[in-house]
């Protein structure tokens, strides 16, 4: 049987058992072999088998009264927080690193727990701006540390009350000091770990809605001046949620990942690894409803046949199937392309390159979080109230992905970025 904690058992022990995570990787694997080369797959099945040992090891039910902020060390401990980068500067070397890497890292873990892989993902979010400007600060590489080793979740700071999508009117100020510190008083909302996080990213203006003063802050949730209470979003339960207020919450000159003004250039350089990164869940999310109903639908008997054999069942599986193996290839395909220009350009994409992936990422995010909710919703439909009882992660699911349009910046926000992209273009290619 498959090891799941549930009030009352609604699906048989055969069926039940097929559906174990063993099953659903397998699945997973004989879908992804002739697309992965066979450095990721090797990858891959290594985050497998480890989530297969912790999940039986600590017995694991995935059940509404496991707290997965409890995992998190012993994910950091093997690497498995995030593989985006190679961490070299902080004595943690990776042999597979880079978005592809991140990618299988990101299915694997999701398959095992989409709440858990969530969180995770917005622990990256954090991992990201630290990397890139810690400059060799002391106090900067030992929270990076803490994040990609697993002593802390992370969380990023920019969404406030008032604001949504909006990302450069904030209303949030920084005022600097004589001795270069800086004084934070605002309102962020809607940050993932940030009530179970040491260490946070956030973003502030040195004037209200002015973008072109906007500064960027590492911050110690210790720290003087920092309240956070937890926003409660029923659709993810397990995870914590944050609206956050900063009074008089003063930030140390070694904290300060980007001065007034350059802000905002930090904050939209990692658009393409946080909208790629939404896309990888969305992607995950697929396999992980797909591999459920495709077991389902070969075991379900209904008028004497599985229920597969039915055109209504097994035509649209077929349907979403195709739909999230060629959104597999086509992520993995940009993954590896950024992979090479990191490579090509010893870690730093020219700014021009950079420019013209943004478009592409939103792209990824916006069809990713559709395909999403789609396959999300007719996997759940596909399998009746078995899909919907707590019987299977089904219904996380289909609950997380009505949330992946809106994080990262709404389907709205992502179709005005491609809309000024397609002008854009225009120009460049019109005379």
């Amino acid at each position: 049987m498959e090891n799941r904690k549930f009030k009352v058992q609604a699906i048989n022990d055969e069926i039940l058992a097929k559906l174990s995570l063993k099953n659903r990787y397998a699945f997973l694997n004989n879908n992804l072999t002739p697309i992965l080369s066979q450095k990721e797959f090797n990858f891959l099945r290594e985050v497998e088998r480890f989530c297969l040992r912790f999940e039986k090891k600590n017995n694991i039910t995935h059940g509404p009264d496991e707290d997965v902020y409890d995992w998190i060390p012993a994910f950091g401990e093997q690497g498995y927080i995030s593989r985006q980068h190679s961490f070299d500067m902080v004595d943690v070397v990776y042999e597979n690193w880079g978005l592809a890497a991140d990618l299988m890292r990101t299915i694997a873990i999701d398959i095992f727990d989409p709440q858990f892989g969530m969180g995770g993902g917005a622990t990256v979010l954090a991992i990201n701006p630290v990397y890139e400007h810690h400059e060799g600060v002391p106090e900067r590489l030992e929270a990076l540390k803490d994040l990609i080793t697993g002593k802390s979740p992370g969380a990023i700071l920019i969404t406030e009350p008032e604001r949504g999508s909006d990302a450069v009117h904030m209303l949030t100020t920084c005022d600097e000091q004589e001795d270069g510190s800086f004084i934070l008083n605002g309102t962020k909302i809607f940050n993932t770990n940030a009530p179970k996080s040491k260490w946070v990213v956030a973003y502030a203006t040195a004037e209200r809605n002015n973008g072109n003063t906007m500064a960027q802050f590492l911050i110690n949730t210790e720290w003087d001046g920092w309240f956070c209470e937890r926003v409660n979003i029923p659709w993810v339960p397990k995870l914590y949620l944050g609206k956050e207020q900063f009074k008089n919450l003063r930030v140390p000159k070694e904290y300060i990942l980007g001065g007034v003004g350059k802000g905002r250039e930090h904050l939209f350089e990692g658009l393409v690894p946080e909208r790629i990164a939404i896309s990888m869940m969305s992607v995950s999310e697929c396999w992980g409803a797909l591999a459920y109903a495709v077991i389902y639908a070969n075991n379900r008997k209904q008028f004497d046949q599985e229920i597969l054999k039915f055109q209504g069942v097994g035509f649209l599986l077929a349907d979403l199937w195709a739909k999230t193996t060629n959104m597999t290839i086509g992520l993995l395909k940009f993954c590896e392309s950024y992979d090479e220009k990191v490579e090509k350009f010893s870690g730093k994409i020219p700014k021009n390159i950079s420019q013209a992936m943004v478009a592409s990422a939103s792209q990824f995010k916006y069809q990713a979080t559709a395909l999403s909710k789609e396959v999300c919703y007719e996997c759940t439909n596909l399998m009746g109230g078995a899909g919907l009882c707590d019987n299977t992660l089904m219904y996380e699911y289909l609950n997380i992905s009505r949330i992946q349009e809106i994080v990262g910046g709404s389907r709205q926000i992502q179709q005005y970025i491609m809309s000024l992209s397609l002008r854009q273009l225009y120009k460049m290619s019109v005379s």
